[in-house]
């Protein structure tokens, strides 16, 4: 299955068909607002504005598998987000990154991609690279920090 052919909520309830994304790269991340890694939502939206008008999208899709760190509703984690890093990119509804409720298209990223040490989700702010074909170029860990992405994400453009 296509990665075009998925679809998910929108943090707003709306449904988002990933076929909307078709012909742009894509950057997919798993996030929380109270991780350690929060702070890379600022790399993120300094990534989204240098390439987003050359066919750029990151689709966060928040995540609370890890240490309780997404307690939030859909409409907080949107406030916290605008609020703190004036986060512009499409933000997703709160799913399951990991086991029997994982999102489809969490399930099929893993498959494609999978991690050092097997394909399960580690933690927060994992990171998927598709391209405008929509295959899954890379995988990146939490630690790797969003601004590191440009040269990659040039290179697909």
């Amino acid at each position: 299955m296509p990665i075009h052919d998925f679809s998910a909520p929108l943090g707003t309830g709306e449904e988002r068909g990933l076929a909307d994304y078709r012909g742009k790269v894509l950057l997919i991340v798993n996030v929380a607002s109270k991780c350690g890694f929060t702070p890379q939502y600022k790399g993120l939206q300094a990534l989204y504005e240098q390439f987003q008008s050359r066919g750029f999208e990151i689709l966060a899709f928040p995540c609370d598998q890890f240490g309780h760190q997404e307690p939030g509703s859909d409409a907080e984690i949107a406030a916290f987000c605008s609020d703190t890093y004036g986060v512009t990119f499409p933000l997703f509804a709160k799913i399951d990154v990991n086991g029997n409720n994982a999102h489809p298209l969490y399930v099929w990223l893993k498959e494609q991609k999978g991690g050092l040490l097997g394909d399960r989700i580690k933690w927060n702010f994992t990171k998927f690279l598709v391209d405008k074909a929509g295959a899954v170029r890379a995988r990146f860990a939490p630690t790797t920090k969003p601004e590191s992405l440009a040269r990659e994400v040039a290179e697909l453009l």
